[in-house]
């Protein structure tokens, strides 16, 4: 039986563009800080959940920030919030104010700046979450025989209340039926440390009752009024010995249940009173938003797409290609390129794509000292790539280093203009030394620990370039050099809290020595005005991770065996050392002797392990390579495993890797695997793919290709003006030069190009269709 399922995932905020620009005219906050003293900084948080903070700003009302922030979260939330905070000194940074959208509210102010001004933070309105109600209106039969009302309402659950403390919250809740002269309140029992409680509770209230009832509790409710009537239910955090805190409401009117005696619904938790409240003028604050939501289809919707963008890197000539075409048309939107490179990563399909295009750049780079400085869609890609790959290669080198400059917090200022009172710029400039030689030698003795795909692309640029400028001995550096020095390296020394190196903003002297590293270690990456021990340095930096593959790899352990694959087979095998480099495998008689055997890696064609019928013996693998296999028996499974990953690591990107192998021996004039007579007979079974060592990614391939589906769909009316150009270049023999638009389009091959936007164009209608299909409105209130 066959079953689709639609992915569980409508809700995926991606504000492309999250802008804190400006504050002006901050008001008064709670504490002893004076106006004049306010340093601030500001806070983005979904619901309760900080996700971002600028820097600090020193002393001044109306700071101006310009930074942005990109986030995507896979999550449902209901407020969009930023906080404002004046930084404390000997105390805790206090509130000045804040501006909350809510989530529905997001469109309305997308992609535009606005003013908004500043409301207090009040405990009250800091909520988040929803509870589960059921409600029910039962009639009953007293004795004597009359009628009344019974309201049944059950709390079912909570989810996503927010964190006291860091911790769970200890929940309850308290139920009311509240109306005219009307105020009845139940509670739940205390759930402990969970920010998902499930109460399962029932409570009933008397809604109306017979005028002949007599008792102390008798009250009299007119038909009518019994619509005013609503259910209130509170939720709060138990204190035990401190406060109670005020966790959210919700009101429901008990006139929903006119037309249906049973109701049961989610309701998101509300501010108290909906957090209206007169307050005093406290600033106001300038933000650009752009919020996007993209509902994510079963993933048999996206297979077209996603093979023509797969296909990307087999196209000729590359611009043709769909990869290619997005970011020509979406060449002013930053993110447009990540989905992209995610997805290609996913499939292994990046290093061929990002070859393409940078060769396609190098086309166009008329001086090998301007080779990869522009914002092309190569660099963009590499840039995304370096980020989603090299984190781990980034706190492996450089967190420990940082964490001493942040936490030491030595002066190092050298310019006089800024220079305070009682510094000594002899000291600064020494403490300042010491700073980047630590940060240059971390970086340039971390070759070996470079992701094997950031080798991998790295090579290709070093061969293209030098086949691009073949006069120009050092330009296969500068081509690594620009993107490890300048847009890798620098960039995290600068900002090391965007690559999660340091938790928050440095402090402002902080701030201002990482610049001062980050500029030396910029000049130290390029080719201008370096001693010669320098240049040499980065040289043999920028050879290293263009060559290694994987990680330590100049291994030499156990004594292994080998066979020459002989019709027999006894004395064929003998203890050897085996040993790998980025550059040959060979043996040894005894660990520390000569070689007997050398290969180069580039000989390499596979690497697979070896059936233990073959020789009767466990934990064996081969190398293949031009001539006879290589048979190895490893001392365990473990072991075995590993060689056969170094080796397939150190040899992926052989131009001569085979596709199909033969898992047994070739003995007694057969194959034993498939009975072939011929030893040249090619290989019975695929190979193994070759997967990207140290590299564990969480990509969700549908989620990416929605995203580039949402993209193409924003920018269709510049994939209509490419199809157009390529239609009257067909027809004309070249471009028209009175169409402006037409020059901003690579346009090598416009029957190719026009082939693919056409595919493109037809796929894009085709899931549009599915959106259509499924789309539905759910409203407030409902299930």
């Amino acid at each position: 039986m066959n079953y689709q399922v639609e992915k569980q995932t409508p809700e995926v905020f991606r504000p492309s563009r999250t802008g804190i620009e400006q504050r002006k005219n901050l008001g008064p906050c709670s504490g002893p800080n004076r106006q004049r003293d306010l340093c601030t900084f500001c806070t983005i948080s979904l619901d309760q959940e900080e996700v971002f903070r600028t820097k600090v700003f020193d002393k001044s009302l109306s700071p101006f920030y310009g930074e942005d922030f990109y986030f995507e979260i896979p999550r449902p939330f209901q407020c969009l919030s930023f906080y404002v905070f004046a930084k404390g000194v000997f105390q805790r940074d206090l509130p000045v104010g804040k501006v909350s959208i809510r989530k529905e509210e997001l469109c309305k102010f997308s992609g535009k700046e606005h003013w908004f001004g500043l409301q207090p933070v009040d405990p009250n309105s800091e909520v988040q979450g929803k509870v589960h109600l059921e409600m029910r209106l039962n009639e009953l039969i007293i004795e004597n025989g009359s009628m009344c009302q019974q309201l049944l309402v059950r709390i079912i659950e909570c989810q996503g209340l927010p964190l006291i403390s860091g911790q769970n919250c200890d929940p309850y809740a308290t139920v009311s039926l509240v109306g005219p002269a009307r105020f009845d309140q139940k509670k739940t029992k205390v759930k402990k440390k969970t920010s998902d409680p499930q109460f399962e509770e029932t409570f009933y209230f008397e809604v109306t009752r017979p005028n002949s009832y007599t008792k102390k509790s008798h009250f009299q409710v007119e038909e009518e009024d019994i619509e005013k009537l609503e259910i209130k239910v509170d939720l709060w955090n138990n204190g035990n010995l401190a406060q109670d805190v005020f966790l959210g409401e919700t009101r429901v009117s008990v006139k929903i249940l006119r037309n249906d005696h049973i109701h049961r619904a989610w309701y998101l938790l509300q501010p108290k009173g909906n957090g209206k409240s007169k307050t005093d003028d406290l600033g106001s604050l300038r933000l650009n938003v752009t919020y996007t939501e993209d509902n994510v289809l079963p993933s048999a919707c996206y297979t077209p797409l996603r093979t023509l963008l797969l296909k990307s890197p087999d196209i000729k000539p590359i611009s043709a290609s769909a990869a290619h075409i997005l970011g020509d048309i979406c060449r002013e939107r930053y993110e447009a390129v990540l989905p992209v490179v995610r997805l290609l990563l996913h499939h292994s399909r990046l290093v061929s794509f990002v070859s393409a295009i940078a060769a396609l750049e190098l086309e166009n780079t008329q001086e090998a000292n301007t080779i990869f400085r522009g914002n092309s869609l190569a660099t963009r890609c590499i840039d995304d790539m370096m980020k989603i790959v090299g984190r781990s290669y980034l706190t492996v080198t450089l967190k420990p280093v940082l964490d001493e400059i942040c936490e030491s917090n030595k002066t190092c200022e050298i310019d006089p203009i800024k220079l305070k009172e009682g510094d000594n710029v002899e000291v600064n400039k020494e403490n300042l030394q010491g700073y980047v030689q630590k940060v240059f030698s971390s970086i340039t003795q971390s070759s070996s620990s470079c992701p094997p795909l950031m080798c991998d692309v790295f090579r290709s640029l070093r061969q293209l370039a030098s086949k691009r400028f073949p006069d120009d001995p050092h330009v296969q550096y500068s081509a690594v050099s620009s993107f490890v020095f300048l847009r890798f390296f620098a960039v995290a020394v600068l900002s090391p809290h965007t690559f999660q190196l340091r938790p928050h903003h440095p402090d402002l002297e902080v701030s201002r020595t990482l610049t001062l590293i980050s500029k030396t270690i910029q000049t130290l990456g390029s080719w201008g005005s370096l001693s010669k021990n320098k240049l040499v340095c980065i040289h043999v930096f920028v050879c290293l991770i263009s060559l290694s593959t994987c990680p330590p790899i100049n291994l030499s352990i156990f004594p292994c065996k080998r066979a020459q694959g002989r019709k027999r087979i006894g004395k064929n095998f003998k203890k050897r050392w085996l040993r790998v480099t980025s550059r040959e495998l060979s043996y040894h008689k005894h660990r520390g002797k000569e070689a007997l055997c050398i290969m180069p890696v580039k000989n390499i064609q596979a690497v697979e392990k070896l059936d233990e019928s073959a020789f009767n013996r466990k934990n064996m693998f081969q190398v293949l390579h031009s001539e006879k296999p290589l048979y190895v028996q490893a001392g365990n499974c473990v072991e075995a495993s590993e060689w056969v990953e170094v080796l397939s690591q150190v040899s992926r990107c052989n131009p001569d890797r085979l596709g199909t192998f033969h898992p047994s021996a070739y003995l007694a004039g057969a194959w034993l695997c498939c009975r072939s007579l011929s030893d040249s007979q090619p290989g019975c079974k695929p190979c193994t793919p070759t997967l990207l060592a140290n590299l564990q990614l969480d990509i969700d391939c549908d989620r990416e290709t929605e995203r580039i589906f949402s993209l193409f769909t924003s920018s269709y009316s510049k994939l209509q003006k490419m199809e157009d150009a390529c239609a009257s270049i067909a027809v004309y023999q070249g471009p028209l030069r009175e169409q402006d638009d037409y020059s901003l389009f690579t346009i090598q091959d416009s029957k190719e190009t026009f082939h693919t936007v056409r595919q493109i164009s037809h796929i894009l209608k085709e899931l549009q269709r599915e959106h259509d299909t499924r789309s539905g409105t759910a409203q407030y209130g409902s299930q």
